[in-house]
């Protein structure tokens, strides 16, 4: 199952379990911990004072109340001294705590916030790395959706609220320059595409014809042409792709793992040979199958797409290639950090 990095205020997250920063003793603290507190309503409390103190790494579980989320893991997250006092697995230990708790409850999806980041002075940048590691680790052997909730661009303030997640901005917006590039206000779009087929019938060269001498593509390809080409045609992405996973011996379950791809998802490749991915997902294979730089050009060019030098993410995912980087969960922090979409997860 994959996992996400998403931008929100986690008390907004429609997930079945979320977890909450808590305070050892059973009294509201700052941060996350209000926030949740604030949304769910007194009962919360109330529900929390029956495990009494908790230490760090230590999780509980009680109902949600009026939060959209079913449940609240209170984790206690360990307060960072200098990095000798086991803080760093200790840490690692809560988010483990919390899922192994998610999922006693039969829960599908969990959102965690950036634990022990805030008061209890954890480098974020540090925070974030075991996070994502310990949470991709862990999601190798066990079925679970999991969100980890931050706040800030290119810091990890947790009191600067962004709504939305990475993902939909980032799509969004290149969406809109996409758009305003293909078709700038003011021009005729179907005069575009004309001008676009007219300069495709220009390149073409047939005997006995002169350039330009076509008025159309229909009146320029001479019969069986078409049919010739079709022939020619390569296998697509899912067919390429399970034979790239054959070639390695792996089972598919590790691979989509590998790939922090959905399991559903990937069935959904398996089954239809005329699957369509999104680029994030179709770089994520290629990640996972650890391929050569051409390998995966090649593959990304089955399902239509190219690394583009214009493209801030697919300069970083061609540097990560280059240099056999293939730890994508690096690679997403990476791209988290510039406020560009990570590989993997939906299609």
């Amino acid at each position: 199952m994959p996992y996400f990095l998403v931008r929100n205020d986690i008390v907004k997250m429609k997930t079945d379990v979320i977890v909450n920063a808590s305070n050892p003793d059973p009294v509201v603290g700052s941060g996350v911990d209000t926030a949740i507190h604030n949304a769910a309503g007194p009962e919360l409390l109330e529900a929390r004072k029956k495990f009494g103190r908790l230490y760090p790494g230590q999780c509980v579980i009680t109902e949600g109340f009026r939060l959209p989320a079913k449940y609240v893991i209170h984790a206690v997250g360990p307060a960072y001294a200098n990095g000798t006092y086991h803080e760093e697995e200790t840490l690692a230990s809560c988010y483990r705590n919390a899922m192994d708790l998610a999922l006693e409850y039969k829960a599908e999806s969990i959102a965690f916030p950036l634990l022990s980041a805030g008061n209890y002075g954890f480098p974020a940048d540090l925070a974030l790395k075991i996070a994502v590691h310990t949470v991709s680790a862990y999601l190798l052997e066990h079925d679970l959706t999991v969100y980890i909730v931050v706040f800030g661009r290119k810091e990890y303030s947790l009191s600067q609220k962004i709504s939305g997640s990475v993902e939909s901005e980032i799509d969004d917006d290149y969406a809109k320059a996409a758009r305003m590039e293909e078709y700038p206000a003011g021009r005729d779009t179907l005069s575009v595409e004309r001008r676009r087929r007219q300069a495709y019938v220009n390149s073409l060269s047939y005997k006995g014809a002169a350039p330009g001498a076509f008025a159309s593509v229909s009146d320029a390809v001479p019969a069986g042409l078409i049919d010739k080409f079709l022939k020619e045609k390569k296998a697509g992405f899912s067919e390429t792709l399970l034979k790239l996973i054959d070639r390695t011996g792996k089972k598919d379950s590790e691979v989509y793992s590998a790939a922090n791809v959905d399991r559903k998802l990937f069935s959904k490749i398996r089954s239809n040979p005329a699957y369509h991915p999104k680029k994030e997902t179709a770089l994520a294979f290629a990640f996972a199958l650890k391929l050569n730089l051409e390998e995966t050009k090649n593959l990304l060019g089955t399902a239509g797409y190219a690394l583009s030098r214009s493209s801030e993410a697919d300069i970083i995912a061609e540097y990560y290639i280059v240099h056999k980087c293939y730890k994508i969960d690096e690679l997403n922090i990476e791209l988290f950090n510039r406020g560009l979409p990570g590989l993997g997860g939906r299609s």
